[in-house]
């Protein structure tokens, strides 16, 4: 279905998760926007984003500070959540409308860990974020950095500007990767209080500060993926 809503000033706007005005998001953003269009300077902040900030689930803090994109630039991890409210800061820092995406999916490719923790493969609320180009809003997903991707055999997301950047439903061996069970829509800011309600419901054994927080998670992935080979 085709997006029809147009960009407003909210879409610009630093709010306290999407914090494109504090200064270390706004150096990143003047850094790594590179090209003369909108749509170049996307893709290359996309790149900035999905691989300078590794991605880590073991390390959720749900407090408004650990969920803004400061906080995920100074700890140098996040998951998808703070990855995409990152890549809405920057975006907007550089004066690209962007918004936040979110749906839930089935990760086949999760570690053992983690699933036990959370007591499923379903992720609710996974984050992407939604940026307006030329004309149009396309879906970036900057979660999985290169290196993980490659410890893990997924094949890494690529965004170009032009077209949606959404999971793979399969790794590099064909293996089921994603699957899309449920969207929940874009949001103008990151809906907090909402997705805090469903994990209390839906992950009861999962404490969101210090989940998993002594592991390492690529090192589990690696493993996983190679006994899986």
């Amino acid at each position: 279905m085709t997006d029809s809503a147009l960009p407003g000033p909210q879409h610009l706007a630093a709010t306290p998760f999407v914090d494109h005005d504090h200064a270390a998001v706004q150096a990143f953003a003047r850094e790594h926007a590179q090209g003369g269009t909108p749509r170049e300077r996307a893709a290359s902040l996309y790149l900035a984003v999905r691989d300078r900030v590794r991605y880590d689930p073991y390390r959720i803090d749900l407090s408004p500070q650990g969920m803004s994109a400061s906080q995920a630039l100074a700890l140098g991890h996040g998951w998808c959540v703070p990855k995409a409210v990152l890549m809405a800061a920057v975006c907007r820092a550089d004066g690209i409308p962007a918004r936040l995406g979110f749906a839930d999916v089935r990760n086949h490719l999760s570690t053992e860990r983690l699933r036990n923790t959370m007591g499923t493969d379903v992720f609710v609320w996974h984050g992407y974020t939604s940026i307006w180009l030329d004309g149009a809003w396309r879906k970036a997903t900057p979660a999985f950095n290169i290196e993980l991707c490659e410890k893990f055999g997924l094949l890494p997301l690529e965004f170009d500007g032009s077209h949606d950047s959404l999971y793979h439903p399969f790794d590099r061996e064909g293996r089921q990767h994603m699957e899309y069970v449920n969207e929940r829509g874009a949001f103008d800011d990151l809906p907090l209080a909402e997705l805090c309600e469903s994990f209390r419901h839906i992950y009861p054994g999962m404490p969101t500060a210090d989940a998993v927080a002594e592991g390492d998670f690529a090192a589990d992935a690696a493993r996983e993926a190679a006994r899986s080979a």
